[in-house]
């Protein structure tokens, strides 16, 4: 049984179409391939702290993360983000469940290097594949939030973006993560162009000359990860045009792929 990770970002998940389930419906009913998604909710996690009148401060750009936060973290994650997508997938009659790295243990977390200045904010330790196999086995498509617990039943925010290449590695799947963007763009002859195929030498040139900055930085490192793990293939693609996840099982040019080794552009 061949396996697909899709990781869907909190600020393209109210951009998604009715296609977009369709075409995960699609994946499992007539490409054979079985897709587990992965998703986050920064914006929606935002507009509800606001609401709330729950107070957040950042340091160096990341949300630190209390126990009060991490309340509205898990309501707006496991809960509102979740089940809209279980929703939508159910509509295009599949069998969709909504799970959290809590259920079960799927995740079990340890806290980032610099939690004493950031919080709750967690790593995920090992995945439980087992619990993500058995729904497989029952024919549901898995839908996991990245909420995790760690010592002492310690409650984790985890990135989407490090959730989803963790359960690519313990499922050994394809790991796809949706954008709304094409892929990695870099500027030639003055129009912006995508880079196709990369690698990881050329990703860090990239970062290091901002053509790669802001959330794609988590995304590509999550990638190369997941590569180093031994996980067949990763690409970032544009989840809002129609069909693109079906054209990127089917081998065609969409999106970014990206490889350890190095490629060439000739």
């Amino acid at each position: 049984m061949e396996y697909l990770v899709i990781k869907c970002g909190g600020s393209i998940v109210k951009q998604l179409t009715e296609d977009f389930y369709k075409n995960v419906v699609r994946l499992q009913k007539e490409k054979q391939i079985t897709p587990i998604i992965v998703h986050g909710g920064g914006p929606m996690i935002t507009t509800y702290l606001k609401q709330m009148d729950v107070t957040t401060t950042f340091v160096d750009g990341l949300r630190v993360t209390t126990n009060e936060v991490l309340d509205v973290v898990e309501m707006v994650l496991s809960g509102a983000i979740n089940k809209q997508i279980v929703r939508k997938l159910n509509n295009q009659g599949a069998k969709a469940i909504g799970m959290s790295g809590i259920d079960g243990n799927l995740f079990e977390a340890v806290p980032v290097k610099n939690a004493d200045r950031i919080g709750y904010v967690g790593n995920i330790k090992k995945v439980n594949a087992e619990v993500v196999e058995a729904m497989i086995e029952q024919n549901y498509i898995p839908v996991i939030s990245p909420i995790a617990l760690g010592e002492n039943n310690q409650r984790y925010n985890i990135n989407a973006d490090i959730a989803a290449s963790a359960v690519a590695q313990a499922l050994q799947a394809k790991l796809c993560f949706i954008s709304d963007i094409p892929g990695i763009l870099i500027e030639k002859d003055g129009k912006k162009h995508i880079l196709h195929e990369t690698d990881e030498q050329e990703i860090e040139q990239l970062i290091q000359t901002k053509v790669i900055y802001g959330g794609m930085i988590p995304k590509v490192r999550a990638a190369l990860m997941a590569l180093e793990k031994n996980v067949p293939q990763v690409s970032i693609v544009n989840g809002i045009k129609p069909d693109t996840l079906i054209d990127f099982i089917d081998g065609k040019k969409v999106g970014t792929m990206i490889q350890l080794k190095e490629v060439s552009h000739a």
